[in-house]
């Protein structure tokens, strides 16, 4: 299954845990795939998005960050 949200995070973000918890469900009631990536892997993504972990995208343009709304995020993958 292709991953349709990723989570851009780093370890240790207390918001990353929760912004997981939200996609895990989403992803599973909806039956799309989803990732999690740390900015750590990529210098770009440290320069980008160090400041706004976690962030998250569908269908690989940025959706939300720091907070994942759940209908807004299960309205996005409609």
């Amino acid at each position: 299954m292709d991953a349709r949200i990723l989570l851009l995070g780093r370890p240790g973000c207390h918001l990353c845990d929760e912004a997981r918890v939200v996609i895990e469900r989403v992803a599973t009631d909806l039956g799309v795939g989803w990732e999690e990536r740390s900015i750590d892997e990529n210098p770009q993504w440290r320069a980008d998005y160090a400041e706004q972990i976690p962030v998250t995208f569908v269908d690989g343009r940025q959706h939300d960050f720091w907070r994942v709304d759940e209908a807004r995020l299960r309205q996005a993958l409609r």
